[in-house]
Parts: C-alpha cells; sequence; structure tokens
C-alpha cells in the first residue's frame, strides 16, 4: 500500500470508531491482527478484537477529536495521536467505579499495515491520568 492509501484506511477506522461501527473497524483489520492493550496484554485475531470492542462499549462512551495521522513513506507502518472525549458509565473490572464520569484524554496509536489491512495496533494513552480525571 501506499502512504496515501495507509492514511485513508486508518482515517476510515477512526472515522468508523467515532461512529460506534465496530462492524465498520473490524474489516480495516487482517484476520490475525495483533492488538497490544494499553497497559496490558497483547491479544491475537479479528475475534478478541471484536471482544475488546465488545467490553470497551459496555463501559465507556467515547469520541475522538483532533485526530493526527502520519504514515511511513512505504505505507508499511502509521500512528495516530487524538484527544478522547468520554464518559465512563458502567465498571470495568479492576478500576474505579463508574458514576458517568466525563474525561478528556490525549492518546495515540501505532500501526503495522500489510496486504490492505492493519496487522497491528498499538494503544497508548496516560491510565493514571484518567483515573485521576474519574476520581476527581
Amino acid at each position: 500500500m501506499s502512504m496515501h492509501d495507509t492514511l485513508a484506511m486508518i482515517e476510515t477506522y477512526y472515522a468508523a470508531f467515532n461512529r460506534g461501527d465496530w462492524n465498520g473497524m473490524l474489516e480495516c483489520l487482517a484476520e490475525d491482527v495483533v492488538h497490544d492493550l494499553n497497559q496490558g496484554t497483547r491479544e491475537t485475531g479479528r475475534d478478541a478484537f471484536a471482544a475488546f470492542l465488545d467490553r470497551m462499549d459496555a463501559s465507556y462512551a467515547e469520541q475522538l477529536r483532533d485526530i493526527t495521522v502520519m504514515a511511513s513513506g512505504d505505507g508499511a507502518r502509521a500512528a495516530a495521536e487524538y484527544v478522547v472525549h468520554g464518559t465512563y458509565k458502567a465498571d470495568d473490572a479492576g478500576l474505579p467505579p463508574a458514576r458517568g464520569q466525563a474525561y478528556v484524554l490525549p492518546g495515540g496509536a501505532f500501526f503495522e499495515v500489510q496486504g490492505r489491512r492493519i496487522t497491528r495496533v498499538t494503544n497508548y494513552y496516560n491510565l493514571q491520568d484518567w483515573i485521576d480525571q474519574v476520581t476527581a
């Protein structure tokens, strides 16, 4: 894929996220996608990613704003930076109780792309900042 194709794919992926279109996000992923969760484990496969989206959807309502996407010249790697505007709507295991708290949190992701699909997603945000916001 070219750099421009990769940029368009990542933009499509995030547009689907902001619409709550989980199937649209999954269509961007390779069947054996590797997903590195923020400060967590590595999961493999589109089915595992779908289960992750279901878990997230149960506890969080989020929109990403100020999205900036960058890609390598050969289109094999990309990165995105954004600001998450969210609501913590239901308890997530191991985290503080949810009471509908709003939060605003910068974040980012790194991608590998091959064969017109995303083969790796690595997400990052400052978990302590998020905890501080929802416990304030």
